[in-house]
């Protein structure tokens, strides 16, 4: 069964409201309105229905950033945040609160809209800056690592600049016992290595 089409025109009478300012909200609200083969617009009923709410929030004193926001996040909003706040307005059309109360009413709406929002993206927040921590630390441990190795490397090397050099005094040592050319210190030097030899 084919869903009912109906021309701006149309829509403009049914919802009570210009077409102009139909395709205003359109544009403004980032509304998803189909359009038929040769490209002009149709309204289906949920559409119809849509305006409808928008005209009503517009009427509570609601702005177009506010509706925009309570229109693309309903999937997530509980339904209270969504619907109209009771008491709002009389039977008659008058307003009921005042501009205090109106912005109580946003400040309130906003805060659950945020408030969703965050909860709806944290896990997603919270796998990122796992992420970037896990990256951030790995490279550090890298840096550590690096760090580490250069200052193995500088001990090993300054330990076997030391050997070489005690393998070179000690072999001096040597040659001149041989030639017999040696102090006391000298040989009190040698002696270990005379033992160290057998």
């Amino acid at each position: 069964m084919e869903k009912v089409r109906y021309m701006i025109s149309d829509a403009a009478t049914l919802t009570g409201v210009e077409s102009h300012v139909l395709r205003y909200w359109e544009d403004e609200l980032e509304l998803d309105i189909p359009r038929n083969e040769l490209g002009h617009r149709y309204y289906t009923g949920e559409n119809i229905a849509q305006f409808q709410k928008i005209k009503e929030l517009k009427e509570q004193g609601y702005q177009l950033k506010a509706i925009k926001l309570m229109l693309h996040n309903a999937d997530t909003m509980p339904e209270q945040i969504v619907a109209a706040p009771k008491g709002f307005f009389h039977r008659s059309g008058q307003t009921c609160l005042g501009p205090e109360d109106k912005m109580q009413q946003f400040r309130e709406l906003m805060n659950d809209i945020v408030g969703h929002a965050i909860a709806r993206n944290n896990e997603e927040l919270s796998q990122i800056i796992g992420t970037e921590v896990q990256e951030r630390v790995l490279k550090e441990m890298d840096y550590l690592m690096r760090e580490q190795e250069v200052a193995s490397e500088e001990r090993f090397r300054k330990l076997d600049a030391a050997i070489r050099g005690e393998q070179k005094r000690r072999h001096l040592l040597f040659a001149k016992s041989k030639l017999g050319d040696v102090t006391r210190k000298e040989k009190k030097a040698m002696k270990p290595l005379e033992q160290g030899s057998l």
